[in-house]
């Protein structure tokens, strides 16, 4: 293998971080490799938050499920799906655009997760450790006023990033799963109880699987943050469905 594949496959989530700061330099370097991401129609339809404000973090960290080594982290990047600047950009220069829709809001999520993977492949190439946060999809009440977002703004990705302790660093990566169960040869093939259970089955350890795979169920996909993500997202949504317009890019 060569280093990038090597790095690609050792990568994982870092969450405790040792305080050291982080240059400006190595914080400019990240952001050029997420910027240099592909992206639709070299639009890059994102806007990067920068938090560095120790108010805001201290708030995130509470607000994203109660996460404190987020408030503690060194850099803290929010990748926001925007359809907001180029509607704006339209109608100032005389254009006749149509509001945007759930499908410009699905590309602009898509090229804020490619972004962002370009700025962890890059913050690891430094030697600093990185986690998503997943939780900044919820509580969208909160977040549009804590952020300054307008309609047509979703957070759409969250990363932290410092310096990682040594624990982090020998802490082992997570076993994905088996390629055949993850790959499928040209159509979706749906899999049955027994391939399901063969790709969970290394999760449960000593524990049986129906036992580890309901206490999942309950920790993970019936959790209150899960609900509270559907909610806020399909709060969201109803910006990008309403038939009505809304005032923005006014003089």
């Amino acid at each position: 293998m060569n280093e990038i594949l090597d790095a690609l496959y050792a990568r994982k989530s870092m969450r405790a971080y040792t305080g050291e700061s982080v240059s400006t330099e190595k914080k400019e370097l990240i952001l050029k490799a997420a910027c240099a991401a592909p992206t639709a129609g070299n639009q890059q339809l994102y806007t990067i938050l920068d938090i560095t404000d120790q108010h805001i973090k201290d708030k995130l960290a509470v607000s994203c499920d109660n996460q404190p080594f987020i408030a503690e982290a060194e850099i803290v990047l929010i990748f926001c799906a925007d359809c907001q600047k180029w509607y704006d950009a339209f109608v100032y220069g005389g254009c006749e655009p149509r509001l945007p829709r759930v499908g410009d809001l699905m590309l602009a999520v898509t090229d804020c997760a490619i972004a962002a993977q370009n700025a962890v492949t890059a913050a690891d190439s430094l030697g600093l450790g990185s986690c998503y946060i997943g939780d900044i999809m919820e509580r969208c009440e909160i977040h549009r006023k804590l952020l300054n977002l307008p309609d047509y703004v979703f957070p759409a990705v969250m990363l932290v990033i410092g310096v990682p302790t040594q624990q982090q660093l020998e802490r082992p990566k997570p076993k994905r799963r088996n390629l055949k169960h993850i790959v499928h040869e040209n159509t979706y093939r749906r899999m049955d109880a027994a391939e399901l259970q063969e790709m969970l089955a290394s999760n449960a350890g000593q524990r049986p699987y129906e036992d580890w795979l309901k206490a999942f169920c309950n920790r993970k996909y019936q959790s209150d943050f899960s609900r509270e993500m559907s909610r806020s997202v399909e709060e969201y949504l109803k910006v990008f469905q309403k038939k009505g317009g809304i005032q923005c890019a006014e003089n």
